[in-house]
């Protein structure tokens, strides 16, 4: 056979095609994983087939009503408004697609998805509907309403949803049961986060903007229902008898009681003499004081009311003085710190709070990313490229928030404290504390609405005064301390943190810059190394040691940065409830449980009830 040199070139060109095709590896397509329950880490502690949670009783009767309280005042029925002050309780009108259980830590089972699927690689998860699924008004879930919910938090919900959930690149529905949310450079916690999506009833919300509030019942996906209410005085939630998911195991022996009433008091003073009136049946005790001394009214001494302190090692909130970082007075870190030194918890502990608290050292108390001794080597591999950036001490020494002997002599912390005022260029002139440029008062306002605040700040603001810095304490009604909060516009709040079992990406919303017009941006945190770390965090969530080393690392920085002044905790559970519940022998791990516990109809029936 001859070859001429046409038939040469192509069998070249063919030859180099083939040999391409070996050289360049095949992109396999991701696998797909497909489950009924699902853990971020771990294995779920319930396997397929579990019929109900430890911590429940299957059961428990149903009936009666859960009588609660709340503070402040409501005009809004929307929980998802931009504005307005939502009603206690609003947020359980939706459910998740999947729920997770009281006793695990980011475990996922079925409510609304009967079934996930999703790519090794986090392309893409799928969610696989439960035909069974219906609203409150008796319409069928459907993928088109997952997809619709997805897209009406991204266009009117809160601007930091359509941030942080960038990654989703489109919502498809595949069929009638079936919606996929595609994903791009995605990570198994991202794509978790969408487990726990609310959703909304299309054919209610499409015509409605999901931004403003609203006084109409809106129709949820959950087994509760607003019943009644009067703007800013109570609201009634009915746990209704036709919820499609009762007898789920997800959901057996929980929303025990048939209707759940709030209604709204002043403050926690009017509030407790309510209580111990028996206009409700419930209430955690928030100060030490109260727990040592005021619960020898008669209810109690009848036994009709019963006082019990529940210990724990649930995660705490971190709760402290915030700062406004971006107001003039406290852009500079040593006025933050300086002020720190002024407020004696040891005394306080021990004149005011009965020696119940611990001091509060870590955004991540009770977990193994709380930080403690000095740096690891893994944190010095983060912490060494932001020098400069950051505090010195985080490389000199543990953080610990300044100490008293608790004897109300503060004269050494004082002292500290003047000297750091002096370094940031503040004098002490005539009794109060001036700028050496401006020859402005260091003085600043605490917003509140709790005298409760303003009684944790009262030691605070008199030892402040020894040093001629003036607090002021200002408290407005609810409406306007939501307002003021969102718009950064205040100089320092009481406020909570919640708590965190582990370092989450949810922390970007918390303290990254680019979510400083987020409301959980308290501190109004505008910092690069933060930032820096807050992406170390995102970007370690499947690796376990990076992430512990990063979590304390940015437990550090934050501490040292002084963005607030830590205050206290308790690890229990102080409660006191009109006697007519019984509750499950088992608590779940994570939470106190209220909603696993029944009214028992012996003990309503018991004589002088």
């Amino acid at each position: 056979m001859t070859i001429t040199a046409t038939g040469f070139c192509m069998l070249k060109r063919l030859a180099f095609f083939f040999l391409l095709m070996i050289a360049v590896p095949t992109w396999a397509a991701p696998a797909v994983i497909t489950t009924e329950a699902f853990a971020l880490r771990g294995e779920p502690k319930y396997k397929p087939g579990f019929t109900h949670f430890d911590y429940v009783n299957p059961e428990a009767p149903r009936g009666g009503t859960l009588r609660l309280h709340a503070i402040g005042t409501f005009d809004n029925l929307n929980r998802y408004a931009q504005r307005g002050s939502p009603a206690a309780g609003s947020d359980q009108l939706y459910d998740p697609l999947m729920t997770g259980s009281s006793d695990e830590i980011e475990v996922y089972y079925p409510l609304i998805a009967e079934k996930v699927a999703y790519a090794d690689d986090y392309s893409f998860v799928t969610f696989h509907i439960n035909p069974a699924a219906t609203f409150q008004d008796g319409k069928p879930i459907r993928p088109d309403d997952v997809k619709f919910t997805f897209e009406k938090f991204s266009a009117e919900g809160v601007p930091q949803f359509k941030r942080y959930y960038a990654f989703v690149t489109s919502v498809e529905v595949l069929d009638t049961r079936t919606v996929r949310f595609n994903l791009k450079d995605a990570n198994r916690e991202q794509m978790t986060s969408l487990f726990g999506l609310r959703i909304l009833p299309e054919h209610y919300w499409s015509s409605r903007n999901f931004g403003e509030p609203t006084k109409e019942i809106p129709i949820g996906s959950s087994g509760s229902t607003i019943k009644d209410f009067k703007l800013g005085q109570y609201i009634i939630y009915e746990n209704l008898a036709n919820y499609w998911a009762r007898k789920l195991p997800s959901r057996i022996g929980q929303g025990n009681v048939q209707f759940e009433r709030y209604d709204y008091y002043r403050d926690e003073v009017v509030a407790f003499e309510a209580f111990k009136a028996g206009e409700f049946d419930f209430w955690q005790e928030p100060e030490a004081k109260n727990w040592a001394t005021a619960y020898e009214f008669p209810a109690i001494k009848q036994g009709k009311v019963i006082k019990e302190q529940l210990e724990h090692s649930i995660p705490q909130e971190t709760k402290g003085f915030v700062f406004n970082s971006q107001k003039p007075q406290f852009k500079d870190r040593r006025v933050r710190m300086a002020l720190a030194y002024m407020l004696d918890f040891e005394w306080m502990n021990k004149a005011f709070f009965f020696n119940e608290y611990t001091r509060t050292r870590s955004y991540f108390t009770n977990t193994d990313y709380a930080s403690s001794g000095m740096p690891s080597a893994d944190e010095l591999a983060i912490l060494e490229p932001l020098k400069g950036q950051i505090p010195a001490e985080v490389f000199t020494e543990p953080f610990n928030p300044p100490t008293t002997a608790g004897d109300g002599n503060i004269r050494a912390n004082m002292r500290k404290a003047l000297a750091l005022l002096k370094e940031a260029g503040w004098s002490l002139k005539n009794k109060q504390m001036v700028n050496d440029n401006t020859g402005e008062p260091l003085s600043f306002e605490l917003l509140s609405y709790r005298p409760l605040t303003e009684k944790n700040a009262a030691p605070f603001k008199a030892n402040l005064q020894k040093i001629g810095v003036t607090l002021t304490l200002r408290q407005v009604d609810s409406s306007q301390f939501i307002n003021r909060v969102r718009s950064h516009d205040f100089e320092m709040i009481e406020f909570s943190y919640t708590p965190n079992p582990y370092p989450s990406s949810d922390l970007k919303i918390v303290w990254r810059s680019n979510f400083v017009d987020s409301t959980w941006n308290m501190a109004n945190v505008q910092d690069p190394a933060i930032d820096a770390l807050i992406d170390g965090i995102a970007g370690s969530q499947e690796d376990p040691a990076k992430l512990l080393a990063y979590g304390r690392a940015f437990d550090r920085v934050a501490l040292w940065n002084y963005f607030m002044i830590p205050q206290w905790h308790l690890s229990a559970f102080r409660i006191a409830y009109w006697d007519q519940f019984s509750r499950p022998a088992t608590r779940p791990q994570y939470e106190l449980g209220v909603d696993t516990w029944w009214i028992d109809p012996d003990k309503v029936k018991k004589p002088g009830r």
